[in-house]
Formats: structure tokens, C-alpha cells, sequence
């Protein structure tokens, strides 16, 4: 007989932890009770400070004031992330929130732009996105229109413990109870298998009938005391080491996040109000951790503040992110690097997928397997997106890069790099978070062009082709004069 839900306990604290804690006690209010277990002695990860532009609907729904939220994490606009050296060392591109160009006819933008640019149009794909301008000056503002040709998705970087401790305040607010204490035993029921409690380190034991999983990359629940295996894809995505150090502020603060290839990995650069934040990503195979130290440390915009932090971690996921009564959400449901900063957002889907799937009257295995599905699709077509950088590169300065370039890689990713070779086509899986602009900007931008593009661009004249994309190109230059420079507007913006 299936048990309904009255009690939920999350084990773990951390960004993962609070951003569960603050949405399911908002959904459920008092018909459920959330109790949050976590321990000050045990650290989180804690460098996931930059994201992707759905973090506003979260913190919207929740009725988090924007400029109380800035202040209080020192957080900073974000617009893109800019690529330095990916294809090839000295060459730049922007994956942009933004989509270039506008609706033009039945196939997306940037046929048309193709055609244009076989015509001799002189502009890049980039010239018509309005996020990709704003970047290029370092410049932010609200623009007050409804008109999508001036749409301007943003996220957002911030400090991720405060983040934490900022959600912290607000679900405890909202009546989550918070339990400091160690988790010494989890408690089972023999028959089941279900989790019926979790015993500290002093005897004390929290009892529940739903359990979530936020403790990091461990998997207390999930991996260890449940045994659900995990699925690793070291051998697509070998990196699983990262160094983070945090140094003083840049004197500009940009309007977006910095990934710049070197020989060995990666290295993140996310600006804030009081610091910045950095980091390298790397694989133990090709690289000593002393010379990943070297990269980072001699590539500092400012003075470091610390010494670098060492992280390891396998690249995966866990097989069943809902096993039993248990769920898993954020490291403990697995693992991919940040280069496209959707640690946070995956936290956050996988609170709302729970909240679509909530066992009111009991665990439904449906409803588990559903969740599972939709959970193990999301992973995979992220896994893919970090895939499609590492693969699609030109550089040939380390034994790294080349042995990116030319592994096998997941069949679906295969097809849709050829496609767009061949046709410019671009399909998407429906739980892609990345849509049609952003495949386009990674493929263009590591230098893939197609030998072709779709045939309805054809029923338009290249004069006439020419001339709307001239009108489309100013178009997108008006907005510019009412931009604040980045760090004026968080000044203005937060003070106000």
C-alpha cells in the first residue's frame, strides 16, 4: 500500500539543498513538511557561479527581489560566454543567450544569413545578435519593449555559498526546518528497501517518507546506501580534475563568462562585484596537476586571493536519479564539467520535475520511471552540447586536444554535426535546453560552415536578402545608446 507524502527530508545543504528546500515548500506549503539535514563541518563544492538565463524564473517564482538577490550574492549580469582559443589559439567566439537575426520565413535565421554571406554580405552571424553587441562594449541595461527583435536574455554569475545561505534565510522563512548533524547511518525498511530514516553521529534520528539527495558528489543515499550504479562517461569527457581560486576584482566587470582553451584543459573566468572567480578543468591522463596550477595561476586577470583548490570528479551520471524514495538533485545525480554552466540549472529542472511528478498519494512507479526518462535525456543531450566544443577543434599543440579531435563520439551527436555540415539542419531532442542559436554559434564558432542551407531561402531574391539583413543589422544597433556600462547599471540597479 503505497504511503502518501507528508514528510520530506533533504540531506545535504549547500545550493542544492536550499534551492529544494525554497521551491518545494513554496509549491507545497504547509500540506508537506520539509526538513533540510546538514552538517557545517562537511565543505560543498561550491564554484558554480555562473548560469544559464532560466535561474530568473526560478528565483521569480519564488518571489526573490532581483536587486535584493544581486546585492546580497554580488552578482553581475551574464549575457554569453566567450570561447578564446577553442578552434585554433588566438581565435574568439561568443555563445550568446541571445538568438542572431529574427523570424525571416519558415527555416531559422541563420539560412538566411548563410545565403546572404555566400552574396558577399560583409557582416558576421554575431553582428545580429544584441547580446553579442552589449558584450563587445561591456554594457547592460532593461530594455523596456515587447518587441523580440530586442530580446536580451540574461543570467546571471554570483557566488554560489551565498547564494546558498541567501535561499537558506528565505525557505526558513517560508517554515523549512533546518537540523545541524552528521549522518552516521541510513535506516531501511528490510522488505522495501525504502529509506526510513537517518541516524547522526550523536543518536539522534530523523525520520521521513520522502528523501532527497544533496549531498554532492558522495551520493550518500542514492549510490551508497541504495547501490544505484552510476554510468560514466570518461571515456567521451576525460576531464576529472578541476582547480578554483578566487582573486581580486578585474577593474571591468564583463557582462559574461570567459572559457579560454589552453594545452591542457580549460580556464574560467566569472566576474563579480567583489571578486572574480576562476579555474581550470583538466584530465589527470594527459596533464600533471602541477602544471595545471602554472596554467591557471600565470593566466589571472588580478591578484589571487588563495591558494588553488583541487576537485576531483568522473564525468557521468547517476543511473536512476529517483530510485525507491529516494531522489537525487545536483552532484549527486551526476556530473558534468561547467563549460556551459548548467550545474545550477540541473538542480533546478530536477526540482521541477519532481514538483510535475510529486507523489501526493505515494511513490508511483510511472511516475518514477518517467522522471528517470526525462532526467537521463536532459543529462545526455547537455553531455553531448560539451561534447560538440571538445570535438569540433583544429588545435594541434597537445596530445589533449588531438585525442579530443579524433575519438569516437555518441551516434546522436554524429548525425546532427553532419547534418548541419551538409544542410545547415539543426534538430533538437525535446529536452535539449540548448535550442537552434546556440548548436549554431558552437558549430559556426569552432569553425563547421554547411555545404548548403535550406531551399526556402530561395524564394527570396538576393538583392532583396541583402537588403533585409541591412535593415535587420541597424535594427539591432539601435538599442546600444540606451546601454549603461556593466558596472554602472549593477551600481544604479542595486542601490536603487
Amino acid at each position: 500500500m503505497p504511503t502518501p507524502i507528508k514528510k520530506v527530508v533533504i540531506a545535504g545543504g549547500g545550493t542544492a539543498g536550499w534551492m529544494t528546500a525554497a521551491l518545494l515548500k513554496k509549491v507545497l506549503g504547509s500540506s508537506v513538511s520539509i526538513e533540510l539535514v546538514e552538517s557545517e563541518q562537511i565543505g560543498i563544492v561550491g564554484v558554480g557561479e555562473a548560469t544559464i538565463p532560466p535561474i530568473q524564473t526560478f528565483n521569480r517564482f519564488l518571489g526573490i527581489d532581483e536587486k535584493a538577490f544581486l546585492r546580497e550574492t554580488h552578482g553581475t549580469i551574464k549575457l554569453a560566454i566567450k570561447f578564446e582559443n577553442w578552434r585554433i589559439p588566438g581565435e574568439s567566439y561568443f555563445h550568446t543567450f541571445g538568438a542572431p537575426g529574427t523570424t525571416m520565413g519558415f527555416c531559422s535565421f541563420h539560412h538566411y544569413w548563410l545565403k546572404a554571406r555566400a552574396a558577399g554580405l560583409a557582416q558576421s552571424f554575431w553582428d545580429f545578435d544584441l547580446n553579442y553587441l552589449a558584450c563587445e562594449q561591456g554594457r547592460f541595461n532593461k530594455i523596456n519593449t515587447q518587441n523580440p527583435l530586442y530580446d536580451m536574455p540574461y543570467a546571471y554569475h554570483f557566488d554560489s555559498a551565498l547564494y546558498g545561505q541567501f535561499l537558506r534565510r528565505f525557505a526558513e522563512q517560508l517554515g523549512v526546518t533546518r537540523t545541524e548533524g552528521m549522518i552516521e547511518h541510513v535506516q531501511q525498511d528490510n522488505q522495501s528497501g525504502f529509506i526510513t530514516g537517518l541516524q547522526f553521529t550523536d543518536g539522534r534520528q530523523i525520520n521521513g517518507d520522502l528523501f532527497i539527495d544533496c549531498t554532492g558528489l558522495r551520493g550518500l543515499l542514492i549510490r551508497q546506501a541504495l547501490g544505484v550504479d552510476y554510468e560514466d562517461w570518461s571515456h567521451w569527457l576525460p576531464a576529472d580534475s578541476a582547480q578554483a581560486v578566487p582573486s581580486e576584482r578585474f577593474e571591468q566587470t564583463l557582462p559574461y563568462t570567459r572559457s579560454i582553451a589552453h594545452d591542457c584543459g580549460w580556464q574560467w573566468r566569472i566576474p563579480l562585484t567583489h571578486r572574480n572567480g576562476n579555474g581550470i578543468v583538466y584530465s589527470s591522463r594527459f596533464t600533471a596537476d602541477e602544471h595545471a596550477t602554472q596554467t591557471l595561476m600565470g593566466n589571472l586577470d588580478s591578484k589571487a586571493l588563495d591558494t588553488p583548490r583541487t576537485i576531483r570528479f568522473n564525468t557521468g551520471r547517476t543511473e536512476q536519479q529517483w530510485c525507491k524514495n529516494v531522489v537525487a538533485i545536483g552532484l549527486s545525480s551526476g556530473f558534468l564539467e561547467p563549460l556551459e554552466s548548467t550545474s545550477i540549472h540541473l538542480i533546478q529542472s530536477g526540482i521541477i520535475r519532481l514538483m510535475k511528478m510529486f507523489p501526493n498519494h505515494g511513490i508511483s512507479p510511472t511516475m518514477v520511471d518517467m522522471y528517470n526518462a526525462e532526467s537521463k535525456d536532459e543529462f545526455e543531450t547537455i553531455r553531448d552540447f560539451i561534447i560538440l566544443h571538445y570535438r569540433v577543434n583544429e588545435r594541434d599543440d597537445s596530445d589533449f586536444w588531438r585525442a579530443m579531435r579524433e575519438m569516437a563520439i555518441p551516434d546522436r551527436l554524429a548525425q546532427k554535426i553532419e547534418a548541419f555540415k551538409e544542410t545547415a539542419a539543426i534538430f533538437n531532442e525535446q529536452n535539449d535546453i540548448f535550442r537552434d542559436a546556440s548548436w549554431v554559434q558552437v558549430m559556426m564558432g569552432q569553425g563547421l560552415f554547411p555545404a548548403d542551407h535550406h531551399a526556402a531561402v530561395n524564394a527570396m531574391d538576393t538583392s532583396t536578402l541583402l537588403s533585409a539583413m541591412q535593415q535587420i543589422h541597424q535594427a539591432k544597433q539601435q538599442p546600444l545608446s540606451s546601454l549603461l556600462d556593466h558596472d554602472e547599471f549593477i551600481q544604479r540597479y542595486t542601490s536603487a
